[in-house]
């Protein structure tokens, strides 16, 4: 039996079944260290990646992986680095943004197919549409939304409550959706993954 907030093994199935009608790969396990493997798996040797900030990525433990890793050439690591906030932003843009790959997460996957990213800055838009090479997204299955309206009623809802309650946590103010994607499809077969978590991940 399902969790009550995660979605049963047939609405898992019509979420991959979209997704895959949609030319988006997907591979799905069942907990947050077999995802973290998953993606690993992915990576060569030598890759140059950047991993977004995301509450995903840190639950099953990717971040803490690959932070300080020598096996990879980490873009986030190089614009966090560089204390010049303007220079930090510029790196951002011009490097991080066409990240060989790209590993993040999302607000809401639709049964019917569509992904929705969310950002303030609209930061991850661009890799995740066109910029980055590769692109791996890490979802937590509770994201999983039965249609288009109701995905849309998750990311306005409950991500960005969650988003900015998690602000306060800092000490930082709220911030409104200032970016909000919609994939639909992805035209170069192989370059998106979708690894779905038969668990509740992030927000």
């Amino acid at each position: 039996m399902a969790s009550p907030d995660l979605p049963d093994e047939a609405a898992i199935t019509r979420t991959v079944t979209a997704l895959q009608a949609r030319n988006i790969h997907v591979i799905v396990t069942t907990t947050g260290a077999e995802a973290c493997q998953a993606v690993l798996a992915l990576l060569p040797d030598g890759a140059e990646i950047c991993d977004n900030t995301s509450e995903t990525l840190d639950a099953i433990g990717f971040t803490a992986c690959v932070r300080g890793n020598p096996r990879y050439r980490n873009l986030h690591e190089a614009y966090e680095a560089e204390s010049d906030p303007v220079r930090r932003n510029e790196l951002r843009r011009r490097r991080a943004s066409i990240a060989e790959y790209v590993i993040g997460s999302v607000q809401a996957v639709a049964e019917t197919g569509e992904i929705f990213i969310s950002s303030s800055s609209g930061s991850q838009l661009a890799p995740y549409v066109y910029a980055a090479k590769r692109v791996i997204l890490v979802v937590g299955a509770q994201k999983i939304a039965p249609t288009f309206a109701d995905a849309m009623q998750r990311v306005r809802g409950h991500t960005l409550r969650r988003h900015d309650q998690w602000l306060a946590g800092m000490g930082r103010a709220p911030t409104p959706i200032g970016k909000l994607g919609i994939i639909e499809h992805e035209s170069q077969a192989g370059r998106i993954t979708v690894v779905l978590v038969r668990a509740a991940l992030g927000w």
